[in-house]
């Protein structure tokens, strides 16, 4: 257990943290949502109390370069843990340069029958990246594995919202030139991240189910190849974009799917993050869940990585995720401090699962209480507001009844929306979460309590593309900027809002999400311990 802090100023009320997700401190130019909303509040906090920006990218959350974008998974562990853990884009690599992701698992996947690679197309490097794909595909082909079908899903969310083909053209050329000697390599089924297989947190099982039809029933357009898919697509629907494709399917000469799962397959799902991974996943494994299986299918099946501990789900997989130990949740459980945790839908896996290393449930049911308000199941860029109102309802509920020490709660609309890339929509989403952010500060004033705002990653605040030489935003043929639906680079907000002037930014150079482990430790009068990084607050004054 953690010891009392020296020289703690006390407290009476509770430490609240406010994620903003999705929104980081762009360059106030014509693609920054967060700029041009009229956000009085926020503005309003960051004249007026202590604040900084944070790092949220990159090294600082554990990514392998400062060319990784930060996503919800990575800062929301980093704020957890209060240290930064090499997360899974990093472990994949050193796994596969080593070698050791190619162990046992990875030998009972492939000496069966026909190999299934399912997974996210991209670069992103978010969920997953295409370079892990490229390499598994040679190691299967070294390993004289005959037959293997892989089932895309086009990204156009972590990455420019049609560049599907830019990642097909290279996986059709690896594919034609590792189907020699007996070989068999094709591409057999696909469709957008948003429209198949890659729901989370239970706000979409249809999803789900389109996918499993999709990969394993072979239900879906037909088409003779991917590229023939994607460019019908396309011309069908300018508006239509990479994450919203339909599902297809790739069919033989005579008019038949090439490569639906059968009985006796393997199937590698190459995806490394774990929300969107964990619903197929279930259905896969032959657990309950909504998909409607028809009859038994006994494969085998393993996930690049385990996509939650607690279920141990999937059984099998190829690298070992962080074993993130000894969270801020661990140690305010251990002192006895009461926690309750609210997001939407969305984000509620964020707030709980991610925030406290990766594990499902409560740590302690007589210490904590989550609520998860659900989300809506339409367009987010047709109700901007998404359910911003029913989780502050739910935090200032939390408040008023004066028994928590500890409240954290997201508010998913930057991110959700911003992943839309419609700039006026972002905007209004900025302005909706902008008057739920008046409301919480109302309550945590009136609590006596300390409010931390901060966000998990930039994404509102920057919406168009940007030209890497010059920096201006990338037009299209008609001369408008290209939206952007990606997560940013850019800093995220940390605001101290503390009524009774009780505490003082420290002087941290490069601070980053993981810190906020630290400050709330610190908040709550407990030393944090060693291995956290520095706090980002110190007492300003001797206690009374």
């Amino acid at each position: 257990m953690l010891t009392p802090l020296p020289g703690f100023p006390g407290r009476s009320g509770p430490v609240v943290l406010c994620i903003l997700d999705g929104v980081g401190i762009g360059r106030h130019d014509a693609g920054d949502a967060v700029f041009h909303a009229a956000m009085p509040t926020l503005k309003s906090l960051m004249a007026r109390s202590p604040h900084r920006t944070l790092r949220a990218h990159g090294a600082a959350v554990g990514l392998p370069s400062e060319d990784d974008m930060g996503n919800s998974e990575v800062g929301h562990n980093a704020l957890g843990a209060g240290r930064v853990y090499e997360q899974g884009a990093s472990l994949v690599d050193a796994a596969l340069a080593s070698g050791s992701a190619f162990g046992e698992t990875w030998r009972w996947l492939t000496q069966t029958g026909t190999l299934h690679l399912i997974g996210l197309l991209s670069d992103g490097n978010v969920h997953s990246n295409v370079r892990h794909l490229h390499i598994l595909l040679r190691r299967a082909a070294a390993e004289a594995v005959l037959k293997v079908r892989v089932h895309v899903l086009t990204d156009g969310r972590d990455v420019d919202e049609r560049s599907a083909m830019r990642f097909l053209a290279p996986l059709e050329a690896l594919l034609a030139e590792l189907s020699v000697d007996g070989r068999d390599y094709k591409i057999a089924s696909g469709g957008g991240r948003m429209w198949i297989t890659m729901d989370r947190y239970d706000a979409d099982w249809p999803m789900v189910q389109r996918g499993w039809d999709c990969h394993v029933q072979g239900e879906g357009r037909p088409f003779t190849s991917a590229a023939e898919a994607i460019g019908a697509l396309y011309a069908e629907d300018p508006r239509r974009t990479d994450q919203w494709l339909p599902a297809f399917v790739i069919t033989d000469e005579a008019g038949a799917p090439l490569g639906p799962v059968r009985e006796g397959d393997g199937v590698l799902f190459f995806n490394f993050r774990g929300d969107r991974a964990i619903e197929i996943s279930l259905a896969f494994e032959g657990r309950p869940c909504p998909i409607v299986r028809d009859g038994a299918l006994t494969i085998r099946y393993a996930g690049l990585m385990q996509y939650d501990g607690d279920l141990r789900l999937p059984a099998r997989y190829l690298v070992e995720p962080p074993a993130i130990e000894g969270t801020v949740g661990e140690h305010l459980v251990a002192a006895g401090l009461r926690t309750f945790a609210v997001s939407e839908t969305q984000k509620f896996g964020h707030v709980t699962y991610f925030f406290n290393g990766n594990r499902s449930g409560l740590l302690d049911p007589t210490l904590e209480r989550y609520v998860c308000v659900p989300s809506t199941h339409r367009p987010f860029d047709e109700v901007p507001e998404m359910s911003a109102s029913g989780i502050t309802d739910a935090a200032l509920g939390a408040l008023e009844e004066g028994v928590f020490d500890h409240v954290r709660l997201n508010y998913a609309n930057g991110d959700m929306v911003g992943h839309t890339g419609d700039l006026q929509a972002t905007i209004r989403a900025m302005e909706f979460v902008d008057a739920e952010l008046a409301r919480l500060v109302a309550g945590v004033e009136a609590s006596g309590g300390v409010l931390l705002v901060t966000a998990d990653h930039g994404n509102a605040d920057q919406m168009f593309q940007l030209d890497k030489k010059t920096g201006a935003p990338t037009l299209d043929a008609s001369g408008q900027p290209v939206p952007r639906t990606a997560h940013s680079l850019n800093p995220v907000p940390f605001v101290l809002v503390d009524p009774a002037q009780r505490w003082a930014l420290t002087e941290i150079p490069d601070a980053g999400l993981a810190n906020v482990g630290a400050t709330l430790l610190t908040l709550l009068g407990l030393t944090p311990p060693p291995e956290y990084l520095p706090s980002l607050v110190a007492p300003a004054r001797s206690p009374r």
